[in-house]
């Protein structure tokens, strides 16, 4: 039978279990055909009409129970009494009740009641009117197609069931994978705006002192230039308090600890406490730090620093053996690159989604990332110019 594709990746679901009325429909279609075959036989053989009427009641009971399924089924079945009773063998009318007990149990009702309903009226007209007409294997024949017809319905509600289970849980991962990016993200960029806070409040205080000892060293009859470092002082203080509001909406809900808050804004010079940290949970970390000497932008040193640090967080939940670290500055830029090998273990839940706020981390300091997973070997490389300008 044709198969259909399934919304998601994964296993090809077959088509009956997308369309289960095409199995119904095979059924009724069978036994249209066996009713079919029955008619033409009476009408060639010139029966009289007790035998046309027990094939015509077996034919009302397969169309009865597409509306009425347990009637259509009761009818079917007991029209093998009138069959047996006019002399003829009751096979045909045995395979229509078959075929409705087959859609009866395949739309989800009780096999056993349906099994017991068709066994017993093919085995009670069997042994009571058709008097026992073909000995054993015939009784055992019609026992056993009522519980196959039965049986093979059941089994295929139940492997329906199983593969629509299937593919909601599939369905329910995916929603929960992509709400967990998102939730991952929307940390990463909170973060992000902490970092940057911490830089621009520390900045905009320097230049504030800055521009108050500039106005302290003016001359008395320089007016016009203290009202414009009075005026810039102001605006910076404008700066530092705006962009502590929008820190603090964008804070609503944030679960962050009050040692979380004290700590320091990351810098290039924390990189080796950073390292020491992995160290101390029992990362093998093999450092190769060139720090620049010269001026570097606040917001590129807080960029390296987180770089190194998911960096180390991805080798030690993900990798094996030693994770290697390089930080150095390099034809007037500072280049970060950290490589561990790939474990085997496949990756957990929610793995990869601290890159995507790397990513954007690094493209905020106007940087520029590689990621590079060859050879049994994951390598993170960024690089940086140290005033913060586009690479």
């Amino acid at each position: 039978m044709g198969e259909a594709q399934n919304n998601h990746d994964g296993p090809v679901a077959p088509l009956w279990v997308r369309r289960p009325e095409v199995l119904h429909l095979v059924a009724y279609a069978l036994a249209a055909l066996v009713f079919t075959g029955q008619i033409v036989a009476v009408i060639v053989r010139g029966s009289d009409w007790p035998t046309a009427l027990s094939v015509l009641l077996a034919g009302g009971g397969v169309a009865l129970s597409w509306w009425r399924p347990w009637a259509g089924l009761v009818v079917a079945s007991a029209a093998s009494f009138a069959v047996t009773e006019v002399g003829h063998d009751p096979l045909s009318v045995w395979m229509m009740a078959v075929f409705v007990l087959f859609s009866v149990t395949l739309r989800g009702k009780q096999p056993l009641a349906g099994i017991g309903i068709v066994a017993a009226s093919f085995l009670g007209a069997f042994m009571t009117v058709g008097g026992f007409r073909g000995g054993a294997i015939v009784g055992a024949a019609a026992l056993f197609s009522a519980v196959a017809g039965g049986a093979t319905g059941a089994a295929l509600r139940i492997h329906r069931e199983h593969w629509l289970t299937l593919e909601e849980r599939a369905e329910s991962a995916i929603a929960t994978r992509e709400i967990e990016a998102t939730r991952r993200v929307t940390e990463e960029r909170l973060r992000i705006a902490r970092d940057l806070h911490d830089v621009i409040g520390h900045q905009v205080a320097l230049l504030s002192m800055h521009l108050g000892a500039a106005e302290i060293g003016l001359p008395e009859d320089a007016e016009p230039a203290r009202q414009a470092l009075v005026s810039a002082r102001s605006s910076a203080r404008t700066v530092v308090v705006e962009t502590q509001r929008i820190l603090t909406l964008l804070r609503l809900g944030d679960k962050r600890t009050d040692d979380e808050a004290l700590r320091p804004t990351p810098a290039l010079s924390g990189l080796q406490g950073l390292i020491a940290s992995f160290e101390s949970i029992g990362l093998d970390v093999r450092p190769a730090l060139d720090l620049p000497t010269g001026f570097v932008e606040p917001s590129v040193g807080v960029t390296v620093y987180r770089v190194v640090q998911e960096a180390l967080t991805n080798a030690y939940r993900h990798g094996e053996g030693a994770a290697t670290v390089e930080v150095r500055e390099h034809d007037g830029r500072i280049c970060v690159t950290v490589e561990n090998r790939v474990g085997d273990s496949p990756p957990g839940p929610g793995s990869g989604l601290g890159l995507v706020g790397m990513r954007e981390r690094v493209e905020s300091s106007h940087g520029r990332l590689t990621i590079d997973s060859d050879h049994g070997r994951f390598r993170v490389h960024a690089e940086f110019s140290p005033l913060g300008a586009a690479v």
